[in-house]
């Protein structure tokens, strides 16, 4: 009978020990697998259109833009950069009449200059308001802070190529001295511990990079009436080229000159995420996945979680004070407060994108409203 007893409990405890390995596949198995898909492969560039592209950009001159600025940008901040030798430049795409959500960014995550005693800077990127009243807000905005770049396009989301573009050009002319750039949206929070952590710990040259969330294998709308339309003669292959989600990616200077280049003779009627990342296929550039950044997820908030990865998207103003107010505690992490947390906070993620879809299905089912 003892003995009997013990053969249960033995497999109880594999029963146990298979649920727990099993939960564990389950909740960070995807990323693995993308992690070890999605590395980036060694690049050969026998391409003559790609050596033309590389070279080119290492050529770059931006002196006419630097004398011309005016015909570029309705506000340059053309001196933020200085002859600092940056290691991270970090510019947030923003709407030009959120003057709310930028203060709240300012006050929070990018409340810092350096890591490590490695400098970084934080800019907002801008189109033209609606109105003139809004303007002249963002004029006194500038004047308190003088980290605004304004293009002279107008502010709208079809215009999103023309504000990345900007953000490029606005590098490699006034910010060429800064080793990494950092291209994120409003909504997004960024960890600037976590990322230039892991930024100083590659053991690479900081060139060629291309780090976010990568997606993989998207396929090009064809249906005329989806505003994501890309007709055949913009486009014509099976799959995008891999590229990182436009809510926070990380490139080298080198890539930003390249992207750069590209652009000047690229189409612009493309999501801007797509965008980037055909620009950067052609100059021979392969994209890095790293599942620190979320993409278009929103991680729930978890202290130690928040300290780990590098990036949570649809951040509120709210959710952004709370965060950024409890990472900051005195309070370490340890190595099992860390595992709790990761744990946590993804599987409730898992839970949010779950319940988000069963209620789309429930809305498609039930059909428009009468």
């Amino acid at each position: 009978m003892q003995l009997i007893f013990c053969r249960l409990r033995t497999h109880q405890w594999c029963f146990l020990l298979f649920n727990v390995i099993l939960f564990h596949a389950l909740l960070f198995g995807a990323d693995v697998v993308e992690e070890y898909l999605l590395q980036a492969s060694p690049t050969t560039y026998a391409d003559a259109q790609t050596l033309n592209i590389r070279e080119r950009a290492r050529k770059l001159d931006m002196g006419t833009v630097k004398r011309n600025a005016s015909e570029y940008f309705h506000i340059s901040s053309a001196e933020a950069c200085g002859d600092s030798d940056l290691f991270l430049l970090a510019i947030i795409s923003s709407q030009a009449e959120n003057l709310t959500q930028r203060e709240v960014i300012r006050k929070t995550w990018a409340n810092m200059s350096q890591v490590q005693g490695y400098g970084l800077l934080t800019l907002f990127a801008i189109g033209i308001p609606q109105t003139q009243a809004a303007q002249e807000e963002i004029n006194r905005e500038y004047e308190n802070h003088r980290d605004i770049i304004q293009g002279t396009f107008l502010d709208s989301t079809n215009n999103a190529i023309l504000k990345t573009t900007m953000i490029m050009r606005w590098t490699v002319t006034f910010c060429s001295k800064a080793l990494f750039i950092l291209k994120s949206d409003e909504e997004t929070f960024i960890n600037y511990r976590s990322l230039m952590e892991y930024l100083l710990s590659l053991k690479r040259h900081a060139e060629d990079l291309y780090i976010g969330r990568v997606h993989h294998q998207v396929m090009p709308i064809r249906d005329p009436l989806s505003k994501y339309y890309v007709p055949v003669s913009l486009y014509s292959r099976k799959y995008y080229p891999d590229f990182c989600s436009a809510t926070a990616f990380v490139i080298s200077q080198d890539v930003a000159r390249k992207v750069f280049v590209v652009s000047m003779d690229m189409e612009s009627s493309m999501p801007e995420d797509i965008f980037v990342g055909i620009c950067a296929q052609k100059a021979g550039v392969v994209p890095i996945h790293s599942s620190r950044f979320s993409g278009e997820k929103h991680i729930r908030f978890n202290r130690c979680c928040y300290k780990f990865i590098f990036s949570s998207f649809g951040m509120t103003g709210d959710e952004l004070v709370k965060a950024w107010e409890e990472i900051n505690e005195s309070r370490q992490c340890t190595m099992l407060d860390m595992y709790y947390g990761l744990i946590k906070c993804k599987a409730l993620t898992y839970l949010d994108k779950l319940t988000s879809h069963r209620s789309t299905e429930s809305e498609e089912f039930a059909g428009p409203p009468h």
